[in-house]
């Protein structure tokens, strides 16, 4: 008789929640009973409320049961958890969850699903299709391939890859490489953490189809100094990928090298900027270089490097296994593809939402997200991380694309949006954008080195009541300053938080309320 199999996440946010002690017990419990089961330390499905989700095979899928807590497990022994049976914790067929049934899962589709280090369990769901066709299209053909599905920068520009990757190949050079992005320093975003933890072959796979199509040799992955758990699974990833002829001097037999290894960052927010990433790989201080050259001209080692965010490389193989029209076939206007929406802050149920551009933002908060944790009303939803504007309730028909949120002086960023209540005060918020900025800054351009400093010190009297209207327009042309003359886009995103606090919540500074606009 086979032994049942059950799947106990083993990513950050599980195991913050309590996921090995609650595998620890299962263990003990099963072992007390005699019973011989598979015990499956997969990745997180994202669905963040329910962790640590517990998941067995049965006849009818994969039944899940969360959140569960390590004194549940005896309970849930006793009542059958083996065979799928009934208790107040049990979600029914994990792929039937609502949250996940709406989804459209390209980029994600196996987090959750397999064992993140088993090449068996990738390639059984489809990994390395996309490598194996690269190399039977060629480098010219795998570019364009990228180039026809419209993926753009996932990390926050929305630069076509495609673009990017055909401007690398073309510069002349005797040596290329490959970075990820995965300095994912952006509030309320876990979208690389995931990848990483839960798929991480995903992420080798796309960065070896880009080296192959670039003549690139060498990659690296920039992590996160607050990724350990990342970092340890890709570094074992990588050597079973090496030990498997998947990455080296001859890739699947084709007489193809790409090699790469991990780095870890120094918690430094710039450092997500790409030539500040750059640098930080050379082993120099984390500043930002003044452009151009371009990286893709003059990147790592003054060699033509593609740099893109972790995302955008891991949706690489399925644009090479599915085809570029496919992945082109989602999304609307210049955004193509899905996007991993991450919904966190003050919100019923946050994790992780995939899904093609265009879906409105109202629909992500309420019906996908639930509305708040607190059951207050919604103020307002920041997209973008720390320097993505709030966008305000009478916003929320704007639909999830990079041109629409552009309109709405705001920013997709790496997708990542936190919801908060009525309670929030939005002047405290401003000021705390201003506060990371000074903290953030590398200080190479003024606007952004005195800029930031100087606007939490205007912001401190805005607050305090002092000529109230005077150091509103000081703060106003300061905005400005920094958006216009910042090196790169920590200053000059800035502003993006601190005037939508303005213009959508006066009265949080002490002004007027604004009357409801009759549309904007």
């Amino acid at each position: 008789m086979k032994s049942p199999r059950i799947f106990v996440p083993n990513d950050a946010t599980a195991v913050a929640c309590g996921a090995d002690r609650v595998a620890r017990k299962l263990e003990a419990g099963l072992a007390a009973r005699g019973v011989t089961a598979d015990i499956t330390r997969n990745g997180s499905r994202g669905l963040f409320w329910l962790e640590p989700l517990i998941e067995v095979e049965t006849e009818r899928g994969r039944v899940g049961y969360g959140p569960v807590k390590p004194s549940d497990i005896e309970d849930l022994l006793h009542a059958g958890i083996l065979h799928g049976a009934d208790h107040p914790l049990c979600v029914g067929v994990v792929d039937e969850i609502p949250y996940l049934k709406k989804q459209t899962r390209l980029t994600f589709a196996r987090i959750g699903i397999i064992n993140p280090l088993s090449l068996t369990d990738y390639k059984a769901h489809g990994g390395y299709r996309g490598l194996e066709r690269a190399i039977t299209l060629g480098p010219s053909a795998t570019v364009e391939e990228v180039v026809e599905s419209g993926l753009r920068g996932r990390g926050g520009a929305g630069f076509p890859t495609g673009i990017k990757w055909r401007t690398v190949a073309a510069a002349p050079a005797d040596q290329r490489y490959i970075v990820c992005n995965a300095d994912e320093g952006d509030s309320g975003t876990f979208a690389d953490r995931l990848i990483m933890e839960a798929d991480p072959f995903c992420l080798i796979e796309g960065m070896t189809i880009a080296g192959l199509a670039v003549g690139a040799t060498k990659g690296y992955v920039y992590c996160r100094s607050e990724y350990p758990l990342a970092f340890v699974v890709m570094e074992k990833a990588i050597e079973k990928a090496r030990d498997a002829g998947l990455l080296g001097n001859n890739i699947l037999g084709s007489g193809l090298a790409f090699d790469m290894e991990m780095r870890m960052g120094a918690g430094a927010y710039v450092c997500g900027e790409e030539t500040a990433l750059l640098e930080s790989l050379e082993g120099k201080r984390g500043l930002v270089r003044a452009k151009p050259p371009l990286p893709a001209h003059k990147g790592l080692f003054q060699k033509p490097t593609v740099i893109n965010n972790l995302v955008s490389l891991a949706t690489v193989p399925v644009i090479l296994d599915k085809g570029g029209k496919y992945y082109r076939d989602f999304g609307m206007g210049r955004s193509r593809g899905t996007m991993p929406i991450q919904i966190a802050g003050n919100v019923k149920y946050g994790g992780l939402f995939e899904t093609a551009f265009g879906i409105p933002l109202g629909e992500l908060v309420y019906d996908i997200g639930g509305g708040t944790a607190s059951g207050r009303p919604v103020k307002a939803v920041q997209a973008g991380g720390p320097l993505g504007a709030y966008l305000p309730t009478h916003q929320f028909d704007t639909p999830f694309d990079y041109e629409a949120f552009t309109a709405k002086d705001a920013l997709i960023g790496h997708g990542g949006l936190v919801v908060f209540d009525d309670t929030a005060d939005m002047a405290d918020m401003a000021r705390f954008a201003m506060e990371f900025c000074a903290h953030e800054s590398c200080g190479k351009c003024t606007p952004c080195r005195i800029g930031s400093t100087r606007g939490v010190e205007t912001l401190d009297k805005v607050m305090a009541g002092e000529k109230r209207e005077q150091n509103l327009a000081l703060l106003t042309d300061l905005c400005h300053t920094m958006k216009l003359g910042s090196l790169c886009a920590l200053g000059g995103f800035t502003p993006y938080p601190v005037m939508s606090a303005l213009n959508h919540f006066p009265e949080d500074f002490g002004a007027a309320p604004k009357l409801p606009a009759a549309a904007e």
